[in-house]
C-alpha cells in the first residue's frame, strides 16, 4: 500500500474518531442519567390539582412540567378515589405500588397491581380508584405539559 493511500486512511480513520468524540461529548453534555425510587426522603412532594382525593401527591422526576416530555410519580392515597378527568397529553403509565382500578370511558375497568403498565391516549376520559390500604402510585411519562382537568362522569 502506497503512502498516500496510509495517510489517507489515516486521516479518514482520525476524522471518524473526532465526530465521534464530538458526538460523545453532545451525549455527556445532555441530561445526566437518573435512578429515582418513590420512598425517596429526597423528592419534592407537591400537591395535586383540588378536584383530586385530599393527600394527593405529585413529584417531578424528570423534566419541566410545563413543557415536553416530563416524567412524574402520582401518589394516590389508599382507598380514594380519582375523579373522572383528562389530560391534553398521552401517558404511559406503570403501577409502582398498590392496586389501582382503572376506567376508561367506553372501556372496561382494568386492574393495575404494582408491575402493570397502561397507556392512556390524549384527551379519553378516565378515573380510577386505589382500591389498597396503603397509598397507590404510579410512574406517569407525560409526551405534553403535565395537566388534569376535571369533567363530567357520563
Amino acid at each position: 500500500m502506497s503512502n498516500h493511500l496510509v495517510a489517507k486512511k489515516s486521516v479518514r480513520m482520525m476524522c471518524t474518531l473526532l465526530v465521534g468524540a464530538v458526538w460523545s461529548g453532545v451525549a455527556l453534555a445532555a441530561d445526566p442519567a437518573l435512578v429515582v425510587i418513590a420512598s425517596d426522603t429526597e423528592l419534592k412532594w407537591g400537591g395535586c390539582p383540588a378536584f383530586m382525593p385530599k393527600g394527593c401527591e405529585l413529584a417531578v422526576l424528570h423534566g419541566d412540567p410545563a413543557k415536553e416530555n416530563t416524567d412524574v410519580f402520582l401518589k394516590i392515597p389508599g382507598k380514594s378515589t380519582v375523579p373522572m378527568h383528562i389530560h391534553t397529553s398521552a401517558e404511559r403509565m406503570m403501577l409502582t405500588a398498590g392496586e389501582l382500578h382503572l376506567t376508561y370511558e367506553g372501556q372496561p375497568m382494568s386492574v393495575l397491581k404494582a408491575g402493570s403498565y397502561a397507556y392512556g391516549p390524549a384527551k379519553r376520559p378516565h378515573k380510577a380508584v386505589c382500591v389498597s390500604a396503603k397509598p397507590c402510585i404510579l410512574f406517569i411519562a407525560f409526551e405534553q405539559p403535565v395537566d388534569a382537568i376535571a369533567v363530567d362522569a357520563k
